[in-house]
């Protein structure tokens, strides 16, 4: 080729055809996927944690009162006011015991009921609110006990409810005493087998009789059987005569109160006189008593003075075993509170003042949910339906309203979710999740304490075991192992990360925490033990002759501690059993729990921490290896020809160089322990409760979402709070990956000059 053609040769351009073309439109296309595929992840995050959001925010709205004046009622006295469930119709008791059915959808009087008593009725006196039951004491002494109900049934036509009256105990009243009396203060308890009269005569004594509910084998009939009656004075008891009387629903305890406020509590005894158990002051700063109610389930007292103070009060245990009343927790009014009615199906209650205000209340979250302002006429009687969604108010002008109530969600509050709560029959504040019962007069506990403290103490002890274990392995398998090994052991630890959690909890529920209950010494040994034993054998074998060591090509020591590793665990459940029957008795676990007073449970913290920790050390140690493995080798090299040792160029050189992706590692570890569901799930007791100790268990707020979601009603407050409890859950991983992601970014930044 002569020197022409070789120029025209190279004047030519040199074509690649549209390979250029089609690569940069693979280039541009491709960039578009990736940021699209990452603008996904982002709008998916981002529409779970809306999602959330949106589930949960009603749990945080006020409750809503919608007023629709009714038909003025007559001037006669209003005893006591009913309705039915939705709120359609109602009965007002007079004062005189007549019975009368309301329209509520005009307040109009509908008819009036038949009450099969003879005599005049001195006192009615209400019994329980909730279920309806009235006192009626008669002109001769005796009482009947009448119950307001409906019967409700469904036509063509639509829901027709039908107003009755039912007699509990039977037509025949109750004799309280063979004497004629007027009783200041009135109360009856009853249930299916036994009935508790007591009255304050006007004498000023407490009289008490109990009645027991016999049945016939033959007839199948029962009647009540009345008991001896006890009269015990009051003179002394109290400093003014009482005007309140109440009996709680167990028929344990018997209140009586005065104006002032002077509160004697009883214990009522099947068989003997009351005994006085305690006197206390419901009011303070000179109040006067106005109200005196019972909470939903009978067992909380509601005291409401002329200050618009209203004081929940209920019995604790105390150190000997007495109980006594304490004062929980106080709500105001604003005025002075003239009536208190507790809802049917919650531990709330609508107090009404004596400037014609009305305020809704709820007591387990301490919230103050809805005040109207005052100014129109004091509420002389009202009802609240068994669902809570409407209010009749009868005024002392004869005006009556009805109320459409929205209150979904009372018994949610910060404090109820993350603060001390003193619930009915603790004996002092605490966080308790424990969000249903069999009965209705049930007190939700709501608090995510124990939960997310479950969900750290699972995540520590799981890290506390995988971290260790999962860095040090990587260290080895990427610095000193040799890469024929290598090429054995981390395929085979990647591998693990593979087995489902499932089977691990599985595993770990059914077969170690059993394993590990009989042989607690062995594995305490096993535990303690190894970390002596490594180190111990590394110090040997660097003092055993260079001639032997030569013997083990480099980077395969590590299999000797294989023998190592099994002869330690063969040790500990070989010297565990004696060592357990010598110093505790051959039982560790009873020893811990009754002679050291460290509770044990046999799916405990320690279980899930070798379960957890086991499906978290191959995500930690693989990005741990390829972090430290891919420290260039100029940089180790480089710093060993300078005359630094193996291990100084491992400290000093690739763990700084690799710390972003060491540190990446531990915190996605971290965010699959603290997101577990399975194992936690299946190798613990599932008990909520808050402690460190390692020998007990815990329930998470992952767990806990997974086993309560099946059972809650769609809409509700437990089914809201479980959402609530996986929006915390999604925030406590952001924050974490968040916070990785800075330090990670800093480190980098740190070591990029290596």
């Amino acid at each position: 080729m002569n020197a022409a053609t070789r120029q025209s040769l190279a004047e030519q351009p040199v074509s690649f055809g549209a390979r250029p073309a089609v690569r940069r439109a693979k280039d541009v296309a491709l960039g578009w996927i990736i940021a699209a595929g990452g603008m996904g992840v982002i709008v998916a995050i981002s529409l779970i944690f809306f999602y959330l959001l949106w589930v949960v925010l009603p749990l945080f709205a006020g409750a809503s009162m919608e007023a629709r004046p009714l038909a003025a009622a007559d001037t006669a006295r209003t005893r006591f006011l009913s309705m039915d469930d939705v709120g359609d119709v109602g009965i007002r008791l007079l004062d005189d015991g007549t019975a009368q059915t309301l329209d509520l959808a005009t307040g109009e009087i509908s008819g009036e009921l038949p009450i099969p008593y003879a005599g005049t009725v001195t006192r009615v006196a209400v019994v329980d609110p909730i279920a309806g039951a009235l006192a009626l004491a008669l002109a001769d002494g005796r009482v009947l006990l009448i119950e307001l109900d409906y019967e409700v049934s469904y036509s063509a036509a639509g829901r027709v409810a039908v107003p009755e009256v039912g007699l509990p105990l039977g037509p025949e009243p109750l004799v309280l005493s063979d004497a004629v009396l007027n009783y200041r203060a009135l109360a009856v308890r009853s249930d299916e087998s036994s009935a508790t009269v007591a009255a304050i005569s006007e004498a000023g004594e407490l009289l008490v009789r109990r009645f027991q509910s016999r049945r016939n084998f033959l007839t199948g009939a029962s009647s009540l059987q009345a008991g001896t009656l006890e009269t015990v004075p009051l003179t002394g008891v109290l400093g003014a005569p009482a005007s309140f009387l109440l009996i709680d629903p167990a028929q344990r305890w018997l209140y009586l109160a005065n104006a002032d406020g002077d509160l004697a509590m009883y214990a009522l005894s099947r068989n003997g006189p009351p005994e006085l158990l305690q006197r206390t002051d419901l009011t303070r700063g000179g109040a006067q008593l106005t109200t005196l109610d019972l909470l939903l389930g009978g067992y909380s007292l509601l005291a409401g003075d002329d200050q618009g103070r209203i004081t929940q009060w209920f019995p604790v245990r105390g150190e000997d075993g007495t109980f006594s009343l304490r004062n929980v927790r106080s709500f105001e009014l604003g005025a002075a509170v003239v009536s208190v009615r507790s809802e049917h199906r919650r531990k709330g209650f609508v107090a009404a003042g004596a400037d014609g205000s009305i305020g809704l209340f709820y007591t387990t979250s301490a919230r103050e949910l809805l005040r109207t302002d005052g100014g129109a006429a004091a509420v002389s009687a009202m009802a609240i339906s068994p669902r809570g969604k409407v209010l009749l108010v009868e005024r002392s002008d004869g005006t009556q309203e009805r109320y459409a109530v929205d209150n979904e969600h009372p018994e949610v509050s910060w404090s109820a979710l993350w603060e001390e709560v003193w619930y009915e029959s603790f004996d002092e504040p605490d966080y308790i999740w424990q969000s249903s019962a069999s009965h209705s007069e049930f007190e939700p506990k709501f608090s995510l304490m124990p939960l997310a403290f479950g969900t750290l103490k699972a995540a520590f002890y799981a890290m506390l075991f995988a971290v260790p274990l999962a860095i040090f392995g990587a260290m080895y398998t990427a610095y000193f192992m040799t890469p024929r090994m290598r090429q054995f052991v981390k395929p085979t630890i990647e591998i693990m990360g593979a087995l489902p959690t499932v089977i691990i909890g599985f595993l770990a529920g059914l077969w170690l925490a059993p394993v590990l209950e009989e042989n607690l010494a062995g594995v305490l040994i096993i535990l303690f033990g190894l970390p002596l034993a490594v180190p111990a054998f590394g110090y040997l074998w660097d003092s055993v002759p260079g001639q032997l060591r030569d013997f083990v090509p480099d980077g395969w020591i590590a299999a000797l501690l294989v023998p190592v590793i099994v002869l330690v665990g063969w040790a500990g459940i070989a010297l565990g059993a004696p060592l357990e029957q010598a110093f505790f008795g051959g039982d560790l676990p009873h020893w811990l729990t009754v002679e050291a007073g460290v509770d044990f449970d046999q799916r405990n913290a320690m279980v899930v921490g070798l379960a957890m920790g086991f499906a978290v050390i191959p995500t930690i140690f693989s990005i741990a290896e390829d972090a430290l493995f891919g420290v260039p080798r100029h940089l180790s090299n480089g710093s060993l020809a300078l005359g630094a040792t193996p291990w100084q160029t491992l400290l000093g050189v690739v763990l700084p160089t690799a710390s972003p992706g060491i540190f990446s590692a531990v915190m996605i570890g971290l965010g699959r322990a603290v997101g577990e569901t399975m194992i936690v799930l299946m190798a613990t007791g599932n008990t909520p409760i808050m402690d460190v100790n390692i020998f007990e268990g815990m329930r998470t707020l992952s767990a806990n979402i997974a086993v309560e979601m099946p059972e809650s009603e769609v809409g509700s407050s437990h089914y809201r709070i479980l959402f609530l409890a996986g929006l915390v859950l999604f925030i406590i991983t952001f924050v974490f990956n968040t916070g990785a992601e800075l330090i990670r970014q800093r480190l980098r930044r740190k070591y990029a000059n290596l």
